[in-house]
Order: structure tokens, then sequence, then C-alpha cells
């Protein structure tokens, strides 16, 4: 096994053998720029955590931490709760009309 010269930058691991993707890690967009997640703010910003099929987009996708992930969610059911957001493939259909 060669040493690595000093000064090189280290090479990147590789997850689990699933082909060559290897991607950065996402930063939570909620750290520093958003005190609160507000239920209120669906049409400018709770729609872009949720898919074209109406769910509520997973961490891994969006990059959020736990912590705002859960406030997330807890907001969009709240904003669904209220009509303020769809809640299936049907109602984003008839949203976009």
């Amino acid at each position: 096994m060669q040493r690595r010269p000093e000064g090189a930058p280290r090479r990147e691991r590789r997850e689990g053998g699933r082909g060559e993707r290897t991607s950065r890690r996402k930063i939570c967009q909620f750290h520093d720029h958003v005190r609160e997640i507000d239920y209120k703010d669906a049409n400018r910003f709770l729609k872009r955590y949720i898919s074209d099929r109406g769910k509520i987009e997973p961490r891994r996708k969006t990059g959020t931490c736990a912590k705002h992930q859960r406030r997330l969610s807890v907001a969009l059911k709240e904003a669904r709760h209220m009509a303020l957001l769809p809640y299936t493939a049907e109602h984003m259909r008839g949203m976009h009309s």
C-alpha cells in the first residue's frame, strides 16, 4: 500500500457499491436563515418540500437535518389541514390550473 504524499488531497470513499455516485452531503437550509418554520408560508416556501405526488420529501433528498425535518413535516401537515397545501396528486393537478 502506497502512502499519500504530504499535502495531497485524500480520496473520497465510495458508498456501499452503488456505482460511481459520490456526492457531497447537503447542508440544512434552515440553519442560520430561518427562525421558525410556519405553515402559513405554504405557497412560496413549503411547496419545495412536497413531491409532485403530494408526498413530503425525505431528508436524504432535501438535505434538512433531523430537527428541522420534524418541524417541517408538522408545518406541512398543518398547511394541509388548513387547505393551503394538497394531500394527493389529484389535488396537485387542481392547483396548477
